[in-house]
This record gives C-alpha cells, sequence and structure tokens, in this order.
C-alpha cells in the first residue's frame, strides 16, 4: 500500500485521469474529491461489496444446468418450409 500525506486542497494523480483533492479534514474525517472519467465507476469499499455480494446471489440463484443435464437437452421441433 502506498501511503501518502496531504493537506487540505493537494491532489494525488492516479493514471493520467483520475485526481483526487483533499477536500477538508475534521477531525478523523476526511472529505476527498474524485474526479474520474464516467466510465470508471466510483465506490465507497462497503457499498462495492455488497455489489458484489449481490452479483454473486444472483448468480448462485439462477437456474444453470449441470453439465451432465446438457446432454439430455433436446433439440426443438421445427416445422418443414
Amino acid at each position: 500500500m502506498l501511503v501518502l500525506s496531504r493537506k487540505r486542497d493537494q491532489r494525488i494523480m492516479i493514471g493520467n485521469n483520475v485526481r483526487l483533492t483533499v477536500v477538508d479534514v475534521r477531525g478523523d474525517t476526511v472529505q476527498l474529491g474524485i474526479e474520474a472519467p464516467k466510465e470508471i465507476p466510483v465506490y465507497r469499499e462497503e457499498i462495492y461489496k455488497s455489489i458484489q455480494e449481490a452479483n454473486q446471489n444472483a448468480a448462485l440463484d439462477q437456474k444453470m444446468p449441470k453439465p451432465e443435464e446438457l446432454g439430455k437437452v433436446k433439440p426443438m421441433n421445427r416445422k418443414p418450409k
């Protein structure tokens, strides 16, 4: 982990297009401003983990056929033209 010290209004660049700005510091709370392209999602970690968990649960809930069941799938009946 890289640890950097910054004061209010100082910035950190991540790559060429993500900028973090220290907006305010009050006690043990730091406010950060994040400028990033719209295609780069930005989440608080607890929200990110919640989304990942929900996606995993949704994938498990879907009724996916087991590999051994795939051979039992009957072809669709097609009417001759």
